[in-house]
């Protein structure tokens, strides 16, 4: 069967730039909206990209859902304390961290 689903994102101030040198990219998260981060490491299909956030594994609830088998992280209802760094990775023996981005949440 097929799922479909549109999403809404709205994401005040200047993109972040990946190819910014070594910083973390900044993403600006209005308090009670949603969000919806798209983990890179995603181009080629990985079957268990996991989710960190402070470098804890993300556990999925109501409000932080992972898509499209980790391809996207979509945060509902954000709170301040949602914000904080977020990081996608396969699951591959070499255990680095993968790609990261800082939330930080308005309102």
């Amino acid at each position: 069967g097929e799922d479909s689903r549109s999403f809404h994102v709205s994401i005040q101030g200047t993109p972040p730039s990946i190819a910014s040198s070594g910083e973390i990219p900044i993403i600006t998260a209005v308090a009670g909206g949603q969000l919806l981060l798209e983990c890179p490491e995603a181009a080629e299909p990985h079957p268990n990209i996991k989710w960190h956030r402070e470098g804890s594994l993300l556990q999925e609830d109501a409000r932080r859902q992972v898509l499209a088998q980790g391809r996207f992280l979509q945060l509902r209802a954000v709170a301040a304390a949602d914000g904080g760094e977020y990081s996608c990775r396969a699951n591959s023996p070499s255990g680095d961290t993968g790609p990261r981005v800082r939330v930080q949440v308005h309102g």
